[in-house]
């Protein structure tokens, strides 16, 4: 669904309209399309469909004035696709989302050198826009976590996002040492970030912050267990502290009691986001599969996959 900038359109019997009065687009869309639904309008609105006075609008809730010219395409060809970096779900003029692989850092601390997934996606978004476009930071996942992340277009959105986030479902795969006594429950706690940049369970005090986790048992070995996760706050290292407190260490998450025979490969995946759409309000989710490599339990050889 990766909206690259380098296009040009095709036109196929285009509907192009003169506009007479004040009205939005998804109101003008609705009365050309007629038998369209709402939902379907709004689509064809984000997706890239419509020009007014011959450039690309994808936001439904544009205003339109009299002189205004109105173009519906039916098909759009897109050519000279810059490749992402990374896997790319879903982008367009206000939101990219995107698959972040284990051993790569969110952001990077400033100051310090290497090269960050925020990096790599930020250059591929302004070349692919030719320097128009850039992405800000709505959340994060641990250097050793993989799964998806959300960025948002612009400061305002990226506000907006963070306003709402906690209305966005987000699921995680775990691969967890031991068994939870219970195929399914929920762990709250507060959570601390000692000097050693360890997060820790204490009572409630200043600084403290609670975080709540969900768990279901996916699947169980002798010695394993599969969990499906959902976070109901997002704190730092939340489901590492979570897990770990419960006698059920990540795999490969050394600092947080993992056996070390496993290399420090933790087996986190966040694999499911949904979120309303920050300009058209549509309730939008993405998946992403579960990593190679992910459920394999080989002391020592192991590398990033």
């Amino acid at each position: 669904m990766c909206s690259p900038a380098h296009s040009f359109t095709i036109h196929h019997d285009p509907m192009k309209v003169k506009i007479t009065k004040e009205i939005t687009l998804l109101e003008h869309m609705l009365a050309e399309l007629q038998t369209a639904s709402k939902t379907t309008a709004k689509q064809k609105i984000v997706h890239g469909n419509v020009r007014v006075n011959g450039r690309m609008v994808t936001n439904p809730s544009t205003m339109l004035k009299a002189g205004d010219a109105v173009e519906y395409v039916k098909q759009v060809v897109k050519i000279n696709k810059i490749k992402p970096p990374y896997q790319v779900l879903f982008e367009d003029e206000s939101i990219l989302v995107a698959v972040k692989p284990a051993g790569l850092l969110t952001i990077g601390d400033r100051g310090l050198g290497g090269t960050s997934f925020y990096q790599m996606m930020q250059a591929y978004v302004k070349e692919n826009s030719k320097g128009r476009e850039r992405l800000f930071v709505v959340h994060r996942l641990d250097r050793e976590v993989s799964g998806i992340l959300l960025f948002a277009k612009s400061e305002k959105l990226q506000e907006e996002i963070k306003e709402h986030w906690m209305d966005t479902k987000k699921l995680y795969y775990a691969l967890v040492e031991g068994q939870p006594k219970e195929d399914k429950g929920t762990i709250r706690s507060w959570l601390v970030e000692g000097h050693d940049q360890k997060v820790y369970s204490v009572q409630v005090q200043e600084g403290a912050k609670l975080g709540i986790t969900h768990y279901r048992v996916m699947d169980r070995t002798p010695d394993y267990a599969l969990l499906e996760v959902e976070l109901e706050t997002g704190r730092k290292n939340q489901i590492r502290v979570h897990l770990s407190e419960m006698d059920c260490p990540v795999v490969g998450d050394r600092r947080y009691g993992a056996d070390a025979t496993y290399e420090r490969r933790i087996r986190l995946h966040a694999y499911y986001l949904s979120i309303r759409h920050p300009l058209t309000g549509n309730l939008i989710d993405f998946k992403s599969k579960m990593p190679k490599g992910f459920l394999e339990l080989k002391p020592g050889d192991e590398k990033y996959k």
